[in-house]
């Protein structure tokens, strides 16, 4: 998928008008049966099945809230597929760019990622209480990266107790083995299913602790793809499934040097050390070299890729302690202040430190700053829109989105920052698993 660009001047992006508030529409129907039939093709290649378990206190087509787990874009055609009755979809105001009418008929109800808005909430208790609506959610908003669940809002609690509504949950299994993030948007052939029941009751909602309703959504949020691919046995047996995957490991083990991993084929590789791994077709990794090093950077050669990822977060977390920790690549700048196009606004620097994000450029007229408590993460992805690998930051006025050069693995590792700097900052204290 792609986006409307138009190569403008920063100043004359920051003169323009903002996009206008608005609330949800009612889906369209003629729309909702064009998305189901669209999907139905797709899903039925990987042989989808939806479990429905016990949906207690949920009628099929009653309004309420339906949480997802969120591993690719083939989320979308999953929901339309589960959730019978007609509903509201919570999505980033990208989007909505050059395409408005369409996506606000569909049910879109745009918002900006990790940031405060009081507006969506608004728009979400108007869809379930006047449209009558259900509203599709994900409230990890950005696509996992490991395979695991990635940070979600601390206040997802406060925020289903303040709804009053059921909410439902849908946990996908085989997606993102389907179409992960890292590899560059090639699908690969495998089942997927989803779970899907009730996870409160409209009395639970009400009833219970904000810290109770907490609890039970970051459990049913606790998942491991990978893991459940091994255990149940299914084969991943493209020969490119390894491809893109240095943007997830982009430390070794090994000699710890970062940017130095290659992934190609079925392989990836420290171009430092020559230490290979080789991805399995049950997604375990395997070290291919013949002689397992005396001293490594890492406290074990990792077959499993959570813990390869968990550990470089453990890495970076000692970093920001320390105050070794410093980011700065240069970036191809570009903005969305409407719903017109995505402006390319020209180059710069993107800085990540302990003070948080500085972003500058555009000849001089650019200048920005984040602070490390201003999100719990930072929005990133990779292949953003057929452009690159991404890290964006913003306000309700603007949002940036910084392309680093695409020989610079730089966006996994800028995510984790991000999430463990907030929690420093908190004050909140994670043991280390290694």
């Amino acid at each position: 998928m792609k986006i409307k660009t138009k190569k403008l001047p920063y100043e004359e992006v920051m003169k323009l008008p903002r996009a206008k508030e608005k609330n949800p529409c009612t889906p369209s129907p003629v729309l909702r049966k064009l998305i189901y039939a669209l999907a139905s093709s797709e899903l039925k290649k990987a042989g989808f099945i939806c479990n429905e378990g016990d949906m207690k206190g949920v009628g099929e087509t009653e309004p309420a809230l339906y949480l997802m787990n969120h591993s690719c874009f083939t989320d979308l055609m999953i929901a339309s597929h589960v959730i019978k009755g007609p509903y509201n979809i919570v999505s980033t105001t990208d989007a909505l760019v050059g395409k408005e009418t369409l996506m606000r008929k569909i049910g879109c109800i745009p918002t900006r990622k990790f940031q405060t808005d009081i507006r969506l909430i608004r728009n979400i208790k108007y869809a379930l209480e006047t449209l009558h609506c259900s509203v599709l959610m994900y409230p990890e908003a950005g696509y996992s990266f490991d395979g695991t669940t990635t940070a979600l809002p601390e206040s997802l609690g406060k925020f289903v107790k303040l709804l009053g509504f059921p909410v439902v949950m849908i946990c996908t299994h085989g997606a993102f083995l389907h179409d992960p993030l890292y590899n560059g948007l090639r699908i690969r052939k495998c089942r997927i299913t989803a779970d899907k029941y009730t996870l409160f009751t409209a009395d639970e909602a009400r009833s219970l602790s904000e810290e109770e309703i907490g609890e039970r959504i970051h459990k049913a949020f606790s998942f491991d793809g990978f893991a459940e691919q091994f255990e149940t046995g299914t084969r991943i047996t493209e020969d490119f499934r390894a491809e893109g995957l240095s943007r997830v490991l982009y430390k070794c083990p090994v000699c710890g040097k970062e940017g130095k991993m290659h992934a190609s084929g079925t392989d990836i590789e420290c171009m430092e050390c020559s230490s290979v791994w080789e991805l399995t077709e049950l997604g375990k990794m395997k070290y291919k070299n013949a002689d397992i090093p005396a001293k490594m950077s890492a406290p074990k050669l990792f077959d499993h890729i959570p813990d390869w990822y968990a550990w470089e977060r453990d890495c970076v977390r000692k970093e920001l302690e320390s105050g070794s920790y410093h980011l700065e690549v240069p970036v191809n700048i570009r903005m969305i202040v409407d719903n017109k196009a995505m402006y390319d606004v020209g180059e710069g620097v993107l800085t990540h430190s302990r003070e948080g994000f500085h972003l500058t450029g555009c000849e001089g007229q650019l200048d920005y700053y984040r602070k490390p408590l201003s999100s719990y993460t930072v929005n990133s992805d990779y292949f953003f829109y057929e452009i690159g690998d991404m890290i964006s930051i913003g306000d309700r006025d603007k949002i940036f989105y910084c392309f680093p050069p695409k020989d610079k693995d730089v966006v996994a590792k800028t995510r984790l920052a991000a999430e463990e700097l907030y929690k420093i900052k908190k004050g909140v204290f994670i043991p280390t698993a290694f």
